[in-house]
């Protein structure tokens, strides 16, 4: 009878280690995120109690430090990787209009402009800024006025103002309201030629319309904003798994300083600290890598640091969250061999199968495009954030009132939902691209180009 017992006890016992150790599903996973609401507390003290992100900037070192210390309070032990890259501080900047009425007008220095003082000279329209704008009718001094759409990358549009001698350029912002759309001069971090503003739609049309009757407008313009060498660090946390192959899931940690970077992109910083929690002590085929990457928004600078290091392991995919909102599709950016992976991810949510499917279109500009260039495999989503909230990204009014508990908390749920998806997936593609693999990816959506203009194509 006592070995009866004692064998009962033992299988027991091996039972319970069965259970314990079973692995973590996609729809388990999904299920935790959705009712854990630590992570929308987290980021509405985030973007309140430190306002906009940008990289090098005193907000964004308190911000890491909170976010570091919600995660050692989970037990895990994060690391910062630093690195050097070119900052940018803004200060004042102003443009007022001199004639047909004298004003103040709203306006942005965009990334890398450099101090410029009581610059003066009359608008001049540039359509879309493209080289056929330029012509000797262009008065020296003149300040070009340019967008919505833009014929290339700002600092090309700067480059031509300077070979044509124009003291100064106002970029028309891409959306009505009164808004003003930072962004980077330029990914390289050079710092630009001439001081570059964004201005409202409203004052930029208006312009527009003057120049159009050949009205003389008239504007001085200044920043004392300016570029300066600067360090800072990458956090991240390592998920052991059986295998070293590794899921690499990166958000970018920066924003832009004009509101609180809740969509673009505290969004992000939230989806990867709910895996943080959801992965804590469960069992994985594969190691999860979780980066908060600094710098994407002057030009990618964390991703291209951290993905030299990645590369001395065995990366099998990266999972780039960037403004991901409700999911509707996932992508395979152009891997055709993930293609079957993520379909059989998709059909095994039944009714839940996100609505557009698998995509397998290439784009680029965010952090995943390091990784890319590099030969890994990349997954995104299709998640769009409502248009009525979108809007204002970059701008004042990305603040956390923009975004909704569901919103944050489903889209965290998707995510984890398919990292574990990956990460347990017996036939994910192994190794990485070879170049002429990576070359032919490019090539194919028409991207060499456009990587060749900031730098990225480091290819013969």
């Amino acid at each position: 009878m006592k070995m009866t017992k004692y064998w009962g006890w033992i299988a027991a016992v091996l039972l319970l280690s069965g259970l314990t150790a079973r692995a973590l599903t996609p729809a388990e996973a999904e299920a935790r995120v959705k009712e854990d609401k630590a992570v929308v507390t987290f980021l509405e003290h985030l973007c309140d109690d430190h306002g906009g992100r940008l990289t090098g900037s005193p907000a964004n070192e308190a911000a890491m430090v909170d976010l570091e210390r919600a995660l050692q309070q989970l037990g895990y032990t994060p690391t910062r990787e630093e690195f050097d890259m070119p900052g940018w501080v803004r200060l004042k900047d102003e443009v007022r209009m001199l004639e047909p009425v004298e004003r103040e007008m709203r306006v942005i220095g965009l990334g890398y402009v450099e101090p410029s003082h009581a610059v003066e000279g009359p608008v001049w329209d540039l359509g879309n800024g493209g080289e056929d704008a330029f012509t000797t009718d262009v008065p020296v001094g003149a300040i070009g006025l340019f967008g919505p759409s833009a014929s290339g990358r700002t600092d090309a549009v700067a480059e031509r103002a300077v070979r044509h001698k124009l003291g100064g350029l106002l970029y028309i912002n891409r959306v009505g309201g009164g808004q003003l759309l930072a962004r980077t001069g330029g990914f390289e971090g050079e710092s630009l030629p001439l001081p570059v503003f964004s201005v409202t739609q409203e004052e930029g049309f208006w312009m527009r319309r003057l120049r159009a009757r050949n009205e003389v407008v008239r504007v001085k313009l200044g920043t004392e904003s300016y570029t300066e060498p600067i360090s800072t660090a990458n956090l991240r946390l390592t998920i052991p798994g059986k295998s070293r192959e590794t899921i690499i899931v990166g958000a970018h940690f920066d924003s832009w300083d004009q509101g609180q970077g809740a969509m673009d992109n505290g969004l992000g910083i939230a989806q990867l600290l709910a895996l943080a929690r959801v992965l804590k002590g469960e069992q994985l085929e594969r190691t999860v890598e979780l980066i908060w990457f600094n710098g994407e928004e002057q030009g990618l600078w964390g991703s291209k640091h951290a993905v030299n290091y990645d590369l001395k392991g065995t990366p099998v995919v990266m999972f780039n969250l960037d403004m991901v909102g409700f999911p509707i599709g996932v992508n395979a950016m152009g891997d055709d061999d993930l293609v079957p992976v993520l379909e059989s991810w998709n059909k095994a949510r039944g009714e839940k199968a996100l609505e557009k499917g698998v995509a397998n279109q290439t784009w680029m500009a965010s952090d995943h495009t390091p990784y890319q260039v590099a030969g890994v495999r990349v997954v995104t989503f299709n998640a769009p954030i409502p248009a009525e909230s979108v809007r204002y990204y970059h701008d004042f009014g990305d603040t956390y009132d923009k975004l909704t508990r569901e919103l944050i908390l489903d889209s965290a749920a998707m995510v984890a939902s398919l990292v574990v998806g990956l990460a347990n997936a017996p036939d994910l593609p192994s190794g990485i691209r070879s170049v002429n693999e990576t070359k032919a990816l490019f090539r194919k959506a028409k991207l060499e180009d456009r990587l060749q203009e900031v730098g990225l194509w480091e290819f013969e």
